[in-house]
């Protein structure tokens, strides 16, 4: 019979995975490439191709795990929209998992990790994020690999655990800086150590002696950093996302507008029904629920806090604690219901939200119900790709027949770096960013329209076109907003010579 248990289980979690790469892999590049996508995946194509540029994302403040993956699987597939979203596919498994994991250690039902589970694959949250090649669904699978192995170190106070720890936490800020978080909230573990064991003094020393262990390992990870002259950037481009300690006295008068802010995020993604069983399970009154709760509400709370410039992302990390919060909920609430009509009423309830938005997610992103914050990022607003594929496709039939410049509007983020991803090995095509866009034409585009076809990309500049002799060849709307376009424009010979001194 155990055997036969053994092997259901089994099954059973072979149908999880199977579920969860169904919904990450439908149309996975059908949602256009955005601007911070183009950034990372460019990264990842230099720093692959030039070990001498490992260390590329430092020069905007950013660390380079997630490019470093990135960069084996542009060796993998050819797209490298593809390859830089199958990143976060993997990340959100390894997430998915560490929840069942984190689920069974503190619980130790098997049905409340399946509910976990399903929570997971089925939030639009974790759906929206592990589609996207974004840094994000790997800080969150970090940061619940810390939590599951931080939960283990101080119920068993093992060296190979201690180890695991650090390499969770090493990695995780390797990623980002929030992967600092999980160790400075490495004490709040403490919950859930034993203090009236008669022996509690040895074992909390022996504790922190395990702790400073994973603290050693975590910043000789984190220590690789150094190795780069751009290091320093990390804290210059912290602060351009939070304040300074410095300032605390100063920011209370910001502290209510961001907490309603990511509130609202939160309740966007995750849907009422999760948020509200999970904070229901607090009713239980369990040290594992306070335990989750606080390895939520703390970063949120230090976030609403010293945030400066805030996006639904940043919160990714630190909400899945509450999902195993709301599968508790779900399974005791369920388990008390005496009708069959009532527990499907409620399963309908808490599920048909999720269900139904992350359906509109894979099926059509271009109308996608999330927060109106990364509506704009990714989908309705300049930085969002609609158009990217149009231009790289004319531009691709153009360079068939001979040499062609383009020039795009910005010289960091979408442009010039999405067409550089697909076209920079192309020999008959140069692509230059310019800005800001001057009132002149510059000199050389001029040259350049009298040698080959030449070509103007505007993404940002929404209004009349520089007086500029060009020929529109297409505009592309951004997602549901037709005030904003991508245009593409051919800079004209003939009106050229007038240009000329």
């Amino acid at each position: 019979m155990k055997f036969l248990m053994t092997w259901k289980m089994i099954l059973i979690g072979f149908g999880i995975l199977f579920l969860y790469f169904l919904t990450r892999s439908i149309n996975l590049t059908a949602l256009p490439i955005f601007t911070d996508e183009a950034i990372y995946i460019r990264w990842a194509q230099i720093g692959g191709q030039d070990p001498n540029w490992r260390f590329i994302s430092l020069t905007d403040g950013k660390q380079p795990l997630f490019p470093w993956i990135m960069m084996v699987s542009l060796r993998l597939f050819a797209d490298p929209l593809l390859a830089g979203r199958i990143v976060s596919v993997s990340a959100g498994a390894l997430t998915l998992v560490g929840l069942v994991m984190l689920s069974y250690e503190l619980f130790r039902s098997k049905k409340i990790i399946l509910i976990v589970a399903f929570m997971y694959i089925l939030s639009p949250f974790s759906l929206t994020y592990d589609r996207l090649a974004l840094y994000d669904s790997l800080s969150a699978a970090l940061a619940i690999w810390s939590l599951y192995f931080s939960i283990l170190l101080v119920r068993y106070r093992r060296l190979d655990v201690a180890l695991l720890l650090g390499m969770s936490l090493g990695a995780g800020m390797l990623n980002k800086t929030s992967g600092f978080i999980a160790l400075y909230l490495l004490p709040i573990i403490l919950i859930l150590f034993d203090f009236h064991h008669k022996r509690w003094k040895q074992r909390l020393l022996h504790w922190v002696g395990l702790a400073f262990v994973s603290l050693v390992i975590s910043q000789l990870i984190y220590g690789i950093l150094r190795l780069s002259p751009f290091f320093h950037m990390i804290a210059q481009k912290d602060f351009v996302f939070v304040h300074p300690f410095r300032n605390f006295y100063f920011l209370y008068p910001f502290f209510l507008g961001n907490l309603r802010g990511l509130l609202d995020w939160l309740i966007g993604y995750l849907t009422i029904p999760i948020v509200f069983l999970a904070l229901f399970s607090l009713a239980f009154r369990k040290k594992s629920m306070i335990l989750l709760f606080l390895y939520y509400f703390l970063p949120l709370i230090g976030l609403a806090y010293f945030g400066k410039v805030l996006y639904p992302r940043f919160i990714l990390f630190m909400s899945m604690p509450l999902l195993p919060l709301a599968a508790y909920s779900f399974y005791h609430i369920f388990s008390v219901l005496r009708s069959r009509w009532y527990k499907n009423f409620f399963s309908l309830i808490v599920f048909l939200p999720s269900v139904w938005a992350s359906y509109v997610i894979i099926t059509n992103p271009m109308y996608a119900p999330i927060p109106y914050a990364d509506r704009g990022q990714f989908i309705d607003d300049w930085p969002s790709g609609y158009g990217v594929k149009e231009s790289l496709e004319f531009l691709r039939g153009e360079a068939k027949k001979g040499a062609i410049a383009v020039y795009t509007e910005g010289t960091f983020g979408l442009f010039p770096y999405a067409l550089e991803i697909y076209l920079a090995n192309n020999p008959n095509v140069m692509i230059k960013g310019i800005w800001p866009l001057p009132e002149v034409l510059p000199q050389e585009i001029v040259q350049s329209a009298l040698k080959r076809p030449t070509y103007l990309i505007l993404n940002q500049t929404q209004g009349a076109p520089p007086d500029w002799p060009l020929e529109l060849i297409g505009e592309y709307q951004k997602g549901t907003n037709p005030t904003v376009k991508l245009r593409l424009f051919r800079v004209t010979q003939p009106i050229v010579h007038h240009f000329l001194p």
